[in-house]
């Protein structure tokens, strides 16, 4: 099958935003730095592969604009282009989720390719309708949403809040990316770690913080989200913190991101 290729030529990057822990920003993070990517120039797509839909939500997108979902692409074979909404966020599109999806894995049951799923429709976009990052939103556990996510993905991205028990989850997810390139993407990597909800006047958040840089070193991006209260408002109000209140810290820690992850990109291809 003939892979997407985006306005520049090239494939777009495919990244997962994966913790197989909750509660650690990771929906968030789809969210905020796919609106950081569109407002430094790059277009992005946004896969929602979550049946709770909060990236959905979090971006505006209502129920009743949901009439094709990721759903229709996993069950029903829909191609991508059929399922996009275009978001308030200029050069930020969106594949919506609803609960749905929650029934995905049974009626795949013993589907062929049921783990391709998501790769394939990804590889079959048309160049016109290309982007140069895919970012996609996974469940906060390791089921068949997950598993297609990393199928599809080049990289994971690994949001880890910044508490005891973070070191924990980080290593289960390390071990499910490896069960993975073992089996079904060899080419998968950990693009980035970026550490969230950081309070400076926390001194355990310190020490999380310099033990992941200690166990991943560069892995860790330099770029840290801090807790801030507008980036947990944002979401009630159907809009990317960088949308709601572009000089808040939030906002400027996940532009900060943006261009770190660019960097990174650009840095990864002249070395390929």
């Amino acid at each position: 099958m003939s892979e997407a290729i985006s306005e520049t030529g090239a494939r777009p990057r495919v990244l997962a935003v994966a913790n197989q822990k909750g509660g650690v920003g990771k929906t968030t993070t789809a969210i905020n730095l796919g609106t950081a990517l569109a407002a430094v120039g790059e277009r992005v797509l946004i896969i929602d592969i979550d049946p709770q839909g909060n990236a959905s939500t979090g971006l505006g997108v209502r129920r009743e604009q949901r009439a094709r979902t990721i759903y229709d692409v996993l069950v029903g074979g829909a191609a991508i282009a059929d399922t996009v909404v275009h978001t308030t966020v200029p050069g930020l599109d969106l594949m919506p989720s609803d609960a749905d999806l929650s029934g995905a894995e049974i009626e795949l049951g013993t589907a062929n390719r049921r783990s391709y799923r998501l790769r394939d429709a990804i590889d079959g976009m048309p160049a016109a309708g290309a982007y140069d990052y895919v970012l996609i939103d996974c469940p906060p556990s390791l089921n068949l949403l997950t598993v297609n996510a990393m199928t599809a993905a080049d990289a994971v991205l690994v949001p880890l809040q910044c508490e005891f028990f973070a070191l924990e989850g980080l290593t289960q997810l390390m071990r499910t990316v490896d069960l993975v390139r073992g089996s079904l993407n060899p080419r998968l990597e950990i693009q980035g770690v970026v550490l969230t909800m950081y309070d400076r006047r926390n001194s355990l958040s310190e020490q999380v913080a310099a033990d992941v840089r200690s166990h991943f070193g560069d892995k860790v991006y330099n770029s840290v989200i801090p807790r801030n209260v507008r980036v947990s408002e944002a979401p009630s109000f159907g809009k990317p913190v960088l949308i709601y209140d572009l000089k808040c810290a939030g906002s400027q820690a996940y532009l900060r991101l943006a261009r770190e992850v660019v960097g990174r990109e650009r840095a990864r291809r002249v070395a390929a």
